[in-house]
């Protein structure tokens, strides 16, 4: 049966319109992207199949506009559909930081380093440094490893927050392999950046770990 043919509720477009896109399943989303299925199948039933096959969402969307294209049911203007709807995603969720607004909402920050740090393949330590307002003044991946982790250098920190003229930061790293929870050795380099800001008046507002699922926040832990 084509999309067409089901009743007006269950339709993607249909659905999404009476009740907002968060009524809408991983499948239902990626297929109004798609606009139409393989041969025999209609949009939603190859999304399903592309998210049993290359999924979940997230995985399947990390993909690179040219790893998209050559799977089966995409091809290069859809992938490049998705890539743009992905990237309009991610500049929404950074609007409030970089449009020079205070930070009142920390789970934000984390957002952002998630969006930044999530996609790589190896860990990645970056520095989001803040006015004594709490506003972004820039935003920079400080620090590239391996799969297993990333060598961080406080002084270099604390140097690059003096040139930036920072009163506060907020740091975060990835976990390539998916876990989010802190290691000893996450908790040992939060106390030795703290204590290395704290040399020139710079706070260390909190430490995100970035894996699957929400942000761990070394603050909210009490290890900040």
């Amino acid at each position: 049966m084509h999309i067409r043919d089901w009743p007006a509720t269950e339709r993607p477009r249909e659905k999404l319109l009476a009740r907002g896109a968060g009524a809408l399943s991983d499948a239902e989303l990626v297929a109004l992207f798609l606009g139409s299925g393989l041969r025999g199948q209609d949009a939603v039933a190859t999304a399903r199949a592309l998210l049993a096959e290359h999924g979940p969402l997230r995985k399947l969307l990390e993909r690179s506009p040219n790893a998209l294209a050559k799977l089966r049911g995409v091809g290069p203007a859809r992938a490049c559909t998705l890539a743009a709807a992905l990237e309009i995603g991610q500049r929404v969720l950074a609007a409030d930081l970089e449009r020079g607004d205070a930070l009142t909402d920390p789970p934000t920050a984390g957002r952002l380093f998630a969006q930044r740090l999530r996609p790589a393949d190896h860990e990645v330590f970056a520095v989001m440094f803040l006015d004594t307002r709490h506003r972004m003044v820039a935003f920079e991946e400080m620090f590239h490893g391996t799969l297993d982790g990333a060598e961080v250098h406080p002084r270099d920190v604390a140097r690059r927050a003096l040139v930036q003229n920072a009163a506060a930061v907020i740091v975060g790293h990835n976990h390539p392999s998916g876990n989010p929870e802190p290691s000893a050795a996450d908790r040992a380099v939060t106390a030795r950046l703290k204590q290395a800001l704290g040399l020139v008046d710079v706070r260390l507002l909190d430490h995100f770990v970035i894996g699957d699922g929400p942000p761990v926040s070394m603050a909210a832990r009490g290890w900040v």
